[in-house]
């Protein structure tokens, strides 16, 4: 009896032991492999968010225009179209945009960035402003709403590098400024909604007082709210962007009150910083996102890959995945040298873009290059969707905010006919020139749609007579704010 005992005990611990196995979840799919950097223009001050099946990434322009990345895998970012996604002529806020971020609450994005007076000595007159996406869309379109500055920044109202931090269900401004001649710091104010501070006042909440945050001038800066087990920190850049020492400090909310410089505890040796042995120098200004199915943390900064390399914009956007300590805190360990294929953020599923069809919003027809003829001069008109290479693009960033269209089965780039400024003149594709008539502003009007602008022209790409039909010529002409003027850049392989 005592053996049948035995037996039957065993026998129900290893069906136990394989139901358990049974019932385990597959482990996540291994992320597409990427290389840093993931964006190489303008990519200084990245903000990242994974979102509905696709990664939004948008960084300092130092222009009155900021644009948006978008890809279905984090090793698309490096080559994706950057689009734009807002623009200001409005004076005393269009010029020298630094730091954007955006953040959903309540079923809308809202989009944080500094920006200054055009023609103002560099960089006095920087304030924080605030747009309002009208839906769901991270990429827009966006509306105006506020600027947040306070009565007791200096000089004048000063803000940078804002950030949202929620504790408790409330919102919290947090962002880099000067209170009472205090040194640049880090600084908080309360928030009764996404675009108004309930308070004019600001709080400092960090001083660079230790000597790691005054290489080469004291400085806080960029703070980034990190979530992690019930437990609230903060992250933020130290010292001057202009030298190798930039890097990152942490902070941790260990009181219960945000607005309290005694709630928040400073780590006293820096978190994350250059690594000369990989060529990384002055890693900072950082975000946090998650991978597609949720089990992995990643950190996503800019850094330089010469120590002389300042505060411009030969500073790129890298991504890397951290930890977690055993006590809980986040573990960045050491940025990583570009040019490494890394394994991407686990759950991703889509295949990384190689090029983009180009399809018109009303035909539904694709850009073409005729017949696929490698000759100057070849005609582009729209046909229907073969998956040809001839109807593949690649949107190559100039780093100016404008792209060139390259075919994918020639070789040559979309181009204004003899660059030509009126109404009517011909696209075609052309050898690179390297000039304005054959590079264009991709510029989001909302529902995935962008209007393609001749950046010597100011000409769209327009189907002569909102034709339907294959063969119908594509021209340049005055934005008519039609669906014939209107096109999605599709991925393919």
């Amino acid at each position: 009896m005592l053996r049948t005992r035995h037996w039957f005990a065993l026998g129900a611990a290893l069906l136990a032991v394989l139901a358990s196995f049974l019932t385990q979840p597959a482990a996540a799919a291994v992320g597409r492999p990427y290389t840093n950097p993931v964006k190489s223009q303008k990519g200084a001050d990245p903000w990242l968010e994974y979102y509905n099946g696709s990664y939004y990434l948008v960084t300092t322009s130092f222009t009155n225009e900021l644009t948006m990345r978008k890809s279905p895998t984090l090793a698309g970012l490096a080559t994706a179209p950057s689009v734009r996604i807002w623009s200001d002529t409005t004076s005393g806020r269009n010029a020298n945009f630094w730091a954007p971020e955006i953040h959903f609450i309540d079923g809308k994005w809202y989009l944080y960035y500094s920006g200054a007076q055009s023609g103002a000595a560099c960089c006095d007159t920087q304030r924080t402003h605030v747009l309002e996406s009208a839906g769901s869309d991270p990429m827009g379109p966006y509306t105006y709403k506020n600027t947040l500055t306070g009565s007791n920044l200096d000089p004048g109202g000063w803000l940078i590098d804002a950030s949202v931090l929620r504790y408790g269900g409330k919102l919290y401004l947090v962002g880099s400024g000067s209170v009472g001649g205090s040194k640049q710091s880090l600084v908080i104010a309360p928030m009764s909604n996404p675009y108004t501070l309930s308070s004019s006042a600001f709080t400092v909440i960090s001083s660079p007082t230790l000597s790691w945050e005054t290489s080469g001038a004291p400085v806080n800066e960029g703070p980034e709210p990190l979530y992690h087990g019930g437990r609230t920190f903060l992250t933020y850049s130290a010292s001057y962007c202009q030298t190798a020492d930039y890097k990152l400090g942490r902070l941790e909310l260990t009181g219960t009150d945000p607005l309290n410089p005694a709630s928040w505890t400073k780590k006293q040796t820096p978190v994350f910083q250059r690594n000369d042995a990989a060529g990384v120098y002055g890693p900072g200004h950082n975000g946090f996102f998650t991978s597609p199915d949720g089990t992995e943390n990643w950190i996503v900064y800019h850094a330089n890959s010469s120590a002389s390399g300042g505060c411009g914009n030969g500073r790129t956007t890298r991504a890397q995945k951290f930890t977690w300590n055993a006590d809980g805190t986040p573990e960045f360990g050491t940025p990583v040298a570009t040019g490494t294929t890394l394994a991407g953020p686990s759950g991703e599923t889509a295949t990384t873009p190689a090029a983009y069809t180009v399809v018109n919003r009303n035909s539904g027809k694709c850009l073409d290059v005729e017949g696929s003829n490698t000759a100057d001069g070849t005609n582009v008109f729209q046909w229907t969707c073969t998956g040809g290479a001839n109807q593949k693009w690649r949107v190559e960033d100039q780093g100016d905010d404008t792209s060139r269209l390259v075919n994918a089965a020639t070789g040559k780039v979309l181009d204004t006919a003899d660059c030509s400024a009126a109404d009517g003149a011909d696209l075609r594709q052309w050898s690179w020139l390297n000039n304005n008539c054959q590079r264009f502003r991709l510029i989001y009007t909302g529902s995935d749609f962008v209007r393609i602008v001749n950046a010597n022209s100011g000409k769209v790409a327009d189907v002569a007579g909102c034709g339907t039909g294959d063969g119908v010529d594509v021209r340049q002409w005055t934005w008519l704010n039609n669906t014939c003027q209107q096109w999605q850049l599709k991925p393919t392989v």
